[in-house]
């Protein structure tokens, strides 16, 4: 199974350019910072809601992405939000993502060629993992958004993730994200941790909306 940050950047692989996606840079940081997060609710070792990030287990997991960010949260002797710990965990956000990247390579579903970066496998499927060959997530994410089929924890997670953070700005035009505007909202809806998140996602980009604009007046 593919850590969400990982699913982050091939959501971000642009196949004609054979690049990542330009998002800005805090869209990527805080992408990566709430994709661990989650990773790591999903994994039992943390819970949330909207008022607070609570340590379940501390035992690392032997992951390179995962097991920074675990080990803060263990060290950290108060108790605090979601929005700390995004904003907390985006401060590894490099590592995050050269990390997530070098694994895609390892996996032999990307492979680097003079700075630019190529499926490996033209099915769209990831190469055998856990048993199984899983689809690609920007595959399976425009499904989710363009029918009606029950989306999986996974797939709710990663939306919800990559709206709060900008990314289907750059994925989809303009009437194409009118359109699943609708869908978007009702999807999020259904994770209570990917909520937490998200929210403090949103809360921090209003933020620095709020500091940016006196500035431009």
């Amino acid at each position: 199974m593919l850590r969400f940050a990982e699913e982050v950047m091939l959501l971000l692989l642009d196949d004609d350019e054979e690049r990542f996606i330009r998002v800005p840079d805090w869209s990527l940081r805080y992408a990566l910072g709430g994709a661990v997060l989650m990773d790591l609710a999903l994994e039992d070792r943390i819970d949330t809601d909207m008022e607070k990030l609570i340590l379940v287990d501390p035992t690392p997991m032997n992951d390179a992405i995962l097991d920074p960010v675990l080990a803060d949260i263990a060290a950290h002797e108060h108790q605090r939000d979601a929005r700390f710990w995004v904003e907390r965990a985006s401060g590894m956000s490099d590592d995050i993502r050269e990390t997530a990247i070098d694994r895609l390579i390892e996996r032999g579903i990307l492979e680097r060629r003079e700075d630019r970066f190529l499926w490996v496998f033209r099915s769209r499927r990831y190469p055998v993992i856990d048993g199984k060959a899983e689809r690609e997530v920007k595959l399976r994410l425009m499904e989710v958004l363009f029918s009606d089929i029950v989306p999986t924890p996974r797939d709710v997670v990663m939306i919800g993730l990559a709206d709060a953070c900008g990314i289907f700005a750059e994925l989809l035009s303009k009437r194409e994200l009118r359109a699943v505007l609708p869908r978007i909202e009702l999807i999020r809806k259904m994770d209570l941790i990917g909520r937490a998140v998200t929210a403090a996602v949103w809360d921090i980009e209003v933020s620095l909306a709020q500091a940016i604009r006196p500035h431009m007046a």
